[in-house]
């Protein structure tokens, strides 16, 4: 049985700054981005609320669907947040 993997995205603030990430732990990912202990571009843009996730029982298909959507239109992320 594969570990349950998350996609999910960060924001600055509303209609802020946008990150797209994976992970296998989502509670934990979410407090190192807050507590800023993750390098690089979150903690230069200070992108740290959760506004969006969707659940993969696949890592494999987690990292592909990521991919996916960093190739998206920033409206297409915000449209995806807001539904």
């Amino acid at each position: 049985m594969d570990k349950q993997s998350y996609v999910y995205m960060l924001a600055n603030r509303r209609y802020g700054t946008l990150y797209v990430g994976v992970t296998s732990d989502l509670v934990r990912r979410a407090w190192q981005h807050r507590e800023k202990l993750t390098g690089g571009f979150t903690k230069q843009y200070n992108v740290k609320m959760l506004v969006w996730y969707e659940t993969h029982a696949d890592i494999l298909e987690a990292i592909k669907r990521e991919k996916q959507i960093k190739h998206w239109t920033r409206v297409w992320k915000i449209e995806l947040i807001q539904k």
